[in-house]
């Protein structure tokens, strides 16, 4: 009896190793965040987000979206940002954003434990994901809002998803 249960627990054991070796070469996300210094964003910080897009990854798309972490505190319903995006050929494109955080009926739209809220707020148009070039990809934000320092505002990044 217990030869038989140490080889169902091996094989068990084999089973489960492959599956999760399997599934570790398959990376569907990725996200980098930057913590902003005593939560409180000056437009000097410029935090730059860096990924590396492999040979592998050209063929899929991808939807590309801004992570913002603030606490319950943060005093507006949105937040205006200016995202600096270097391509691996080197071509530069800048884009102010406009990111709504919440809304008089509903509140903040992201989600929230505690005091403390995430936004995952989707840049890319959703019909229409991003096919990116392998090569190393720079994002670098900048806080664009009057208020200076931006009080409240924990995290800001960059995530990256394939496209279904």
């Amino acid at each position: 009896m217990k030869k038989r249960f140490l080889t169902y627990s091996s094989y068990v054991l084999v089973l489960t190793s492959f599956f999760l070796l399997s599934a570790c070469g398959k990376v569907d996300v990725f996200e980098k965040n930057a913590t902003i210094p005593q939560q409180s964003w000056s437009s000097n910080y410029k935090p730059e987000i860096t990924f590396t897009i492999q040979p592998e990854d050209t063929i899929n798309r991808y939807n590309i979206y801004i992570v913002i972490r603030h606490t319950d505190a943060y005093r507006y319903k949105n937040i205006w940002l200016n995202i600096q995006t270097e391509s691996p050929g080197g071509v530069t494109n800048n884009q102010p954003l406009n990111l709504q955080l919440a809304t008089d009926n509903k509140g903040w739209l992201g989600s929230g434990m505690d005091d403390i809220f995430e936004h995952r707020i989707q840049i890319t148009p959703p019909q229409n994901p991003e096919r990116l070039s392998a090569g190393t990809y720079r994002f670098k934000l900048e806080n664009i809002m009057r208020e200076d320092p931006l009080k409240n505002v924990m995290n800001v990044g960059i995530r990256l998803e394939k496209a279904q």
